[in-house]
């Protein structure tokens, strides 16, 4: 500090601790309006969160209530385990049958093939058969080799699809052998071919065929194989939509392997049994003499009228063609073994050609 007297200190110089002052004054009060602007807005936000914050501890203490007046839990055990998967398998829906894929797969090619016979009719190696639809000879089939069953004859069963039937009353006149009789086939190809069993139609003085759709037309005997009973017909007047059936290899087929026939067996159209390949290579002897070879033998049904309908796999494939039943008795009725001539067989000498597949 200057030693000098009050009245020699310049104005300036005294002045200044006053300046000072009121800058330190100032700064001060500026810093309590900050912290009074401060205290305010955290005064107002508690406001605003009070309401908050009791409504989530309220819902807190509600939720509290609830899960404690609610019961436990039960622990699962091995029966809520198996309940609850039976449930899940019972929600599911199943997938078709393979009998019922097979069947509309093939379905639409099935032909309900019908004969008039009569007296005129050409001769024909068709088999000969009683008023009653059974066959005229009957017996245990054979092979070759193959030793007949002890009390049996040896005369192989007669292939009994051709159903004759009894003519309306008035209708027959004396020494007429007129009738009907019913069959089955399937269409094999674009051209709309119709392949059958030969003793379906041989010998028939009209043939009438009825397709999936309902059409119906006359039809002629296209070719025939008398070798494997095999005969393809031609109708007059298709359908005006061909559908012709898949064609499979039967050289896959193997014993065991699932088996389908359909036809029309005692004149029920479109019907469908089933079963597996029961054998393989089988023969057979025909009314005439001579041998069917390397047949396929099924337990599926086959019945009269059965016969030219189509053997099919489990592709929905057809296989073979119907040909015959074994049975030793007397009765024209399937009693669980049934023969197809395999397809490639059949389409090598129906249509002159093998089968593409």
């Amino acid at each position: 500090m200057s030693d000098a007297p009050d009245d020699q200190i310049d104005p300036a110089t005294r002045s200044r601790p006053r300046r000072v002052m009121r800058v330190y004054l100032w700064r001060s009060r500026a810093r309590w309006r900050r912290v009074k602007r401060g205290a305010a807005r955290i005064r107002t936000g508690m406001r605003r969160a009070v309401p908050f914050a009791l409504t989530v501890l309220v819902t807190l203490a509600l939720v509290a209530v609830y899960s404690w007046n609610q019961p436990k839990p039960h622990a699962l055990d091995q029966s809520d385990v198996n309940q609850s998967i039976a449930s899940a398998l019972a929600s599911v829906t199943p997938p078709p049958a393979l009998s019922m894929q097979v069947y509309q797969a093939v379905a639409p090619s099935l032909v309900l093939v019908q004969v008039q016979e009569g007296s005129g009719a050409a001769a024909s190696p068709a088999p000969s058969t009683s008023p009653a639809g059974g066959p005229a000879a009957s017996g245990a089939s054979r092979t070759p080799g193959a030793s007949p069953a002890p009390g049996a004859s040896t005369t192989p069963t007669v292939p009994p699809f051709v159903v004759p039937q009894q003519s309306p009353p008035g209708k027959t006149t004396a020494g007429s052998s007129a009738g009907t009789g019913s069959g089955s086939g399937v269409i094999v190809d674009d051209a709309g071919d119709i392949m059958t069993a030969l003793h379906v139609v041989a010998g028939a003085s009209s043939i009438q065929v009825t397709f999936a759709d309902g059409t119906s037309s006359a039809a002629q005997i296209a070719s025939q194989d008398p070798t494997h009973d095999i005969a393809v017909l031609q109708a007059s007047k298709p359908p005006a939509t061909i559908v012709p059936a898949t064609l499979g290899n039967p050289r896959s087929v193997q014993v065991g392997s699932q088996a389908f026939v359909l036809g029309n067996p005692f004149g029920l159209d479109g019907s469908l049994s089933s079963g597996v390949v029961s054998g393989l290579d089988r023969s057979f002897q025909m009314p005439d003499g001579s041998n069917l070879t390397g047949l396929i033998q099924v337990d599926a049904a086959v019945n009269p009228g059965s016969s030219g309908g189509p053997l099919v796999n489990g592709n929905g494939e057809v296989v073979g063609i119907v040909t015959a039943l074994i049975n030793p008795t007397n009765q024209n009725v399937f009693i669980g073994i049934g023969l197809a001539v395999p397809i490639d067989v059949a389409a090598s000498g129906g249509l002159g050609q093998l089968p593409q597949y």
